[in-house]
C-alpha cells in the first residue's frame, strides 16, 4: 500500500509533555484538595480541553471547577517548559526529515489548543516541516470522533484511505480509524490493549522505525 500523507498527533508522539501533564495534575490536584490527579491524564488522552473538562467533573462532581484545574495545570507544566524546554521523542527530527526526502505530505492532528500546538513545533524548529496544522480548537468533536482526522486529510488535498495517522492514545487511534485511515501506533503512557491492536497497520517502538515501515 502506497501511502501519500502521514499525518502525527503531537502530545506523546513527538513530544514527551504527557508524564509533564502528569506531574502538573499531581501538583494541582494536591492545591485544589482533590489529592493527586495526574492518574486522570490516562482517562483524558487524546481529548480536546472541553471534552477532558467534562470527563474531570464526572469524576469529581459537576462544582469542581476542571476549567480551573486544567488553567492550573497549564500554568504548572510551561512553567517546567520555560525552565527546561519541550522535551521531544527519540529520532523526530531523524523521522520528519525522511518522511521529507521520501516525498510524503505531512501534517499535525493534535487535540491541543492552537497556541500550544504552534510554541511547540517552533520551539523545536519543526513547524516547516508540515504542511497543514490541526489542532483541537478548530474543530467540533473531539477525538475518537474522527473530525480532526478528517479535516487534517481534507486540507491535504488527500482522501484518508491514502493517508496514515500516528498515535499513541486510543481515542486517536480510534478517531484516526474512523476517518477511514490507517494507524502506526507508537506506545507512550498507554500501551494499547488487544482489541485496538488489532486496528493497527503498525505497532513500533520509536519513531525510529518510521522508516522500516513507510
Amino acid at each position: 500500500m502506497k501511502f501519500k500523507a502521514v499525518v502525527f498527533d503531537m502530545d506523546g508522539v513527538m513530544f514527551d509533555t504527557e508524564s509533564v501533564c502528569m506531574k502538573s495534575w499531581d501538583t494541582v490536584g494536591e492545591e485544589m484538595g482533590i489529592g493527586k490527579a495526574g492518574y486522570m491524564v490516562y482517562k483524558t488522552l487524546g481529548m480536546t480541553a472541553q471534552a477532558a473538562i467534562k470527563i474531570l467533573q464526572n469524576e469529581f462532581g459537576k462544582d469542581f471547577d476542571a476549567k480551573l484545574f486544567k488553567q492550573k495545570g497549564r500554568e504548572c507544566s510551561y512553567k517546567y517548559f520555560n525552565d527546561f524546554g519541550v522535551p521531544e521523542k527519540p529520532f523526530l527530527h531523524e523521522a520528519l526529515e525522511y518522511l521529507k526526502e521520501k516525498g510524503y505530505k505531512l501534517a499535525v492532528a493534535s487535540s491541543t489548543s492552537s497556541d500550544s500546538v504552534f510554541h511547540h513545533l517552533e520551539e523545536k524548529n519543526i513547524t516547516h516541516y508540515f504542511d497543514k496544522v490541526i489542532c483541537g480548537d478548530m474543530i467540533k468533536n473531539s477525538k475518537p470522533a474522527p473530525d480532526i482526522y478528517l479535516k487534517a486529510c481534507k486540507e491535504l488535498g488527500e482522501v484518508p484511505e491514502n493517508c496514515i495517522a500516528v498515535e499513541d492514545s486510543k481515542n486517536g487511534i480510534l478517531s484516526a480509524h474512523n476517518a477511514n485511515m490507517s494507524v502506526i501506533m507508537i506506545p507512550d503512557l498507554w500501551q494499547g490493549e488487544t482489541e485496538i491492536d488489532k486496528l493497527l497497520f503498525a505497532k513500533l517502538k520509536s519513531l525510529g522505525e518510521i522508516k522500516s515501515v513507510l
